[in-house]
């Protein structure tokens, strides 16, 4: 009986090391990123900018800016299991499907009221989504930014149900601070990594490949990224 209890707390104690994802997987000391709540007017926050937006539509950006980082994040991260980044990708979409479906609703009206027709409102939106995909695709960064979406991977799957674009205006700086070259900061002089540049990217240019920022792959083939 005894026997069996302890095998009974190991195997409890090896399945919460596996799901429970890793701070450090990559650093001693992980650079200290550039964070605080934004609102969607500061540069670069929504990708491309977005003139004449109004503070919904800026927020709603904004939710679709991190989804789309945490979609890069788990096709880009599949070489570190550990951090989840596929398993919280989906678990997220599943449970902020209905704010993520209003947030892209929300955008298919500014692009409506911002161009001369609907066909070149939606034209320009799929080029937005397309460019928002391509600004967190990186390689010199790899490593911060994997570790990073997997550490807001994990918040946005206990976030409550409307409140995923609160969680985006509070992290979306510190995702796109991970994209630089970050390295080791206990001993940044002696940060040397190998082995992980030849990963391949998602095609972003090709904008048959993509719908409503998912990857088709029965237009475009299995996605193969190593």
């Amino acid at each position: 009986m005894f026997a069996s209890r302890i095998a009974l707390m190991l195997a409890g104690g090896i399945g919460l090391f596996v799901s429970a994802p890793a701070s450090a997987q990559f650093f001693l000391k992980p650079a200290n990123l550039e964070s605080g709540r934004v609102n969607g007017s500061e540069p670069g926050m929504t990708g491309p900018a977005l003139p004449g937006a109004t503070p919904v539509e800026l927020q709603a950006a904004l939710a679709w800016n991190l989804r789309a980082a945490l979609n890069v994040a788990a096709l880009q991260c599949q070489f570190e299991p550990t951090l989840l980044s596929v398993d919280n990708y989906n678990s997220l979409i599943k449970d902020h499907a209905i704010e993520l479906r209003d947030s892209y609703a929300t955008l298919e009206k500014y692009f409506a009221r911002t161009y001369k027709n609907k066909k070149q409102g939606q034209l320009e939106l799929d080029k937005y989504g397309t460019r928002i995909y391509s600004g967190f695709s990186t390689v010199q960064g790899q490593l911060s930014f994997c570790q990073t979406a997997a550490a807001i991977g994990h918040d946005a799957v206990f976030v409550k149900p409307g409140k995923f674009s609160e969680l985006a205006q509070e992290r979306i700086k510190e995702l796109r601070a991970s994209l630089g070259p970050w390295g080791e900061q206990y001993r940044p002089s002696g940060y040397v990594v190998t082995g992980m540049y030849g990963v391949k990217l998602p095609p972003f240019g090709n904008d048959k490949c993509w719908k409503k920022g998912q990857y088709q792959v029965k237009k475009c083939g299995p996605l193969l990224l190593n």
